[in-house]
Parts: C-alpha cells; structure tokens; sequence
C-alpha cells in the first residue's frame, strides 16, 4: 500500500499513545501532524489537555495545536474548515497529512461529512440555553432523551453544548440531529483514507491513566488552572469543560487534598476513556484496531 498518497487517521481513548504512534509513522512516511482533539487546540490548556511536548515538535510539524483563545469556543464546522486547507496544503507540499486525536466528532465529519442543519433563530437557542440553565444538567438531559431518543450513547450529560445542539435541532427541525448526520457527504472518498484505532487494553491503560495524572500535577497543572481563573472563561465555554479545573479548583479552595485531586482527575479521565471506546463501537467498526503491544510489527509497514 502506498501510504503517502493517504490521509491517515488515528483515534484512541486518553493516554493510548495516539501521539507517539502519529510521531513514528510520520517519520517513516515524510508527514506531518494536524491535531483532532478538541481541548488541545486552545493555548492556555498546554498540560491539562496533554498537548504534545516541545520536543516533538522538534521531530515532526505540528498543526492546529494550543492556537485558540479559552475564552473563545471553537466548533466541530470550525476544526473542519481549518483541517480541510491544512491537508490540502500538506497534500502541495508533497507531505503525508496524519490526523490523531480522541475527539470522535471529528473524524466523523471529516470521513462522513458536516450535517447541513438549516439556521435556527437566535431567540429560539437562547430559550433552549434558558431551559437548560433552569433544569440543570442531568434534567435537561432526562428531558433530550425523551425527545431524542437517537442522543443514548453519543452525548453526556454533561457535554452542555452538544446536548443543547441536540435539543434544538430536533425541537425546531422535527428531526434527530443524527438523522441530519446522515444526509451529509464528505469531500473525500473512503479510499483516501487509511484509519487505525489504538485498542489499548482495558487495565493497562487505568494503570497509564493515574500515571500521567501524576505527571501533570509535577509539570504544573495547578498553575495552570489559577491562570485559567484569572481569565474569566465564561462557564458555557468549551474550554471550561475541560478535565482537572474543577478538580484543582476544589483542592485551591481547601476542599480536598492534592492525592484526592489526582484521584477525581484519574476517575473522571477514565470515564471519559470510557466514552471514547463506545464512540470507537458504535462509529468505527471499519477501523483498523491495533494493540499497543503489535506496534512494532505494524510499523514494519510502513
């Protein structure tokens, strides 16, 4: 298979090693790295969101990395737009665009296509984000899945933007927001790309989980977070959302210990791990699933 003529695609839940996989496969095939992950695309999140280090920076170009404002939200249409120039430009300079990150939406519309939902009035969203901000979270949730059944397994709860997204689609359209899904088309073939999905091992990767939780207090995860306070992100912002703020936050107002800190942010990670891998069962049985311990017989491919 000739892999420089693809557009390579690696998914995987948290701490996989989707990275180092992206860095080792671009050095043997002349590519270059756009990030699919959409915490690590803004600026002031750099060890919460686990952004690549420097270093790798240095072996390999990086793109659409720690670029954007927390105080801004960055959409799924957003990424797109910038990812569709990028592989196009990477494509002129003959070099190998490889796409690695653990946002599932992503990779969808990237391969499938971005859903074409006609515009909603101003004063009807902002009535949604009402109801939602009345009923709280899990309420508002309770309530989407009553009228969009489609929504089980693909939001949590707590994802405030996807589930109002949700809400109002199918509230104002009379159709799932997952039935507009389906309607899309992508600008690629299938056949340009070639997709592979890190399937790490349950317990091994709980044990990677704690371990780079740790890792994150040491680099400074705590100053970060008081930077972040500083800037005033507005809480329905994206970035907001983000796994360790509300954590650090509760250990800076003395609430809790710094071992009970790296215990919530390994709980939390975990079951954000766990989301992944569903999203892996229900969106990417096409997929070529690799186990972390075959790497190095995969790479003799390339």
């Amino acid at each position: 298979m000739d892999f420089k003529s693809k557009i390579i695609l690696i998914y995987g839940p948290t701490a996989s090693g989707k990275s180092k996989l992206a860095i080792q496969i671009a050095e043997k095939i002349n590519g270059e790295i756009i990030n699919a992950d959409s915490m690590q695309v803004y600026k002031e999140l750099k060890i919460l969101s686990a952004r690549p280090h420097k270093n790798d920076y240095k072996k390999i170009k990086h793109h659409l990395y720690g670029f954007q404002s927390i105080k801004k939200n960055f959409s799924t249409g957003d990424w797109l737009k910038l990812t569709k120039k990028k592989i196009s430009d990477l494509k002129k300079r003959k070099k190998t665009p490889i796409l690695v990150g653990g946002t599932g939406l992503y990779f969808k519309v990237l391969t499938e296509g971005l859903v074409n939902i006609p515009n909603i009035p101003i004063k009807f969203r902002k009535e949604i984000r009402s109801l939602h901000k009345k009923l709280g979270a899990k309420k508002f949730f309770t309530r989407l899945k009553k009228l969009d059944p489609q929504i089980k397994n693909q939001i949590n709860f707590s994802d405030t933007q996807r589930s109002i997204r949700a809400y109002e689609v199918k509230l104002f359209t009379k159709r799932s927001i997952y039935d507009w899904f389906k309607k899309t088309t992508s600008n690629y073939q299938q056949r340009d790309f070639y997709k592979i999905y890190i399937d790490f091992p349950k317990n091994e990767l709980l044990f990677k989980i704690k371990q780079r939780t740790e890792e994150m207090i040491k680099k400074g995860a705590i100053l970060e977070v008081q930077k972040f306070n500083k800037m005033k992100v507005r809480k329905d912002k994206t970035s907001s959302k983000a796994i360790g703020i509300n954590e650090v936050n509760e250990y800076l107002q003395k609430k809790i210990k710094i071992n009970e800190v790296i215990e919530k942010i390994s709980i939390k990670t975990r079951q954000y791990a766990k989301r992944q891998r569903t999203w892996a069962t229900g969106n990417m049985q096409n997929w070529i699933k690799l186990n972390p311990n075959e790497l190095n017989k995969f790479l003799k491919k390339f």
